[in-house]
């Protein structure tokens, strides 16, 4: 097979016009531990641990539905010191915390454990991940590395490298955490700015996949209003109630000054044939999509 035959699951979406909003999947806790070597293409469930630290942690992380993503500094030079782990944490009230911590021998990592059960530090700036597992997707290498090096020159103190962060067909796509926000389709100028924009308070809905605290239609939501009346920063915009009525949902998203009180938003979901939507993946499944019909203040 020739390079212009491969299949490129990010080139098949765009193509296709998948839609971004609604497709950021949920979570509000994050592990990262910091690997250096090679990352399996299951990246933490595939590294050659110490088994019984290995699964407390994976237990831990199960009973909180947290991520765990491998990360890295971006760059081929092997940073000098002890790995490190952190625990991400997020609050809709904006209080999100961290906790960080290095590990030189396997069994260090057990500390993940007790940071679970602690309620963490606040104050500490966000963290900036760019899926960039080539042996999960080759988009997520193609399209991740040039955004990491971009993001790097910029924010090297806050900038990851991560394992699969879900959604290959948006690649390259960025979560800032603990903030909760997904951004997709992005380039190395375009994550530049939404970069920039989210860390100045500004959320725009260009390349905006969703807030992980909120389920698919919300988010859609929440991006619909934000494309209508401008950015905002994470916590300007709440949802108050979800309807689902019939075929479509009914989300009210309240936010304050100086933003109109609510606004009643119609979305409605779309299920689309089948296709292969991963490059490694070549069974075909439906996707669905969220469409927003109407926005009426309330």
């Amino acid at each position: 097979m020739t390079a212009a035959d491969r299949f490129l699951c990010a080139e098949a979406a765009r193509a296709r016009g998948d839609g971004l909003a609604g497709t950021a999947p949920y979570g509000v806790v994050w592990i990262l531990i910091e690997y250096r070597d090679g990352w399996p293409p299951n990246g933490f469930d595939g590294l050659a641990l110490d088994p019984v630290t290995k699964a407390r942690v994976y237990a831990a992380a199960q009973a909180l539905r947290a991520r765990v993503l491998l990360v890295r500094r971006h760059g081929r030079g092997v940073p000098e010191g002890p790995r490190r782990w952190a625990v991400l944490r997020h609050h809709r009230q904006g209080a999100h915390r961290q906790q960080w911590g290095t590990w030189s021998r396997d069994t260090d990592l057990a500390g993940i454990v007790d940071a679970l059960d602690a309620p963490g530090e606040p104050g500490h700036p966000p963290v900036v991940l760019v899926c960039a597992h080539g042996l999960h997707d080759v988009c997520c290498a193609v399209r991740g590395r040039p955004v990491g090096r971009a993001l790097n020159e910029h924010w090297p103190d806050l900038v990851w490298e991560c394992t699969h962060v879900a959604g290959d067909r948006f690649a390259a796509n960025v979560v800032i955490a603990p903030d909760g926000v997904y951004y997709g389709n992005l380039d190395a100028a375009t994550s530049v700015t939404a970069v920039r924009q989210h860390l100045a308070g500004r959320i725009h809905a260009d390349h905006l996949r969703g807030y992980t605290d909120l389920v698919p239609p919300e988010q859609a939501a929440v991006a619909a209003v934000l494309a209508r009346f401008g950015p905002a920063e994470r916590h300007a915009y709440t949802t108050r109630t979800t309807r689902l009525e019939r075929d479509r949902w009914n989300v009210r998203v309240a936010g304050g000054p100086p933003h109109r009180p609510a606004y009643d938003v119609e979305v409605r979901a779309h299920r689309s044939a089948p296709h292969q939507l991963t490059c490694r993946g070549r069974s075909r499944a439906s996707a669905v999509s969220y469409e927003v019909t109407s926005i009426t203040a309330v």
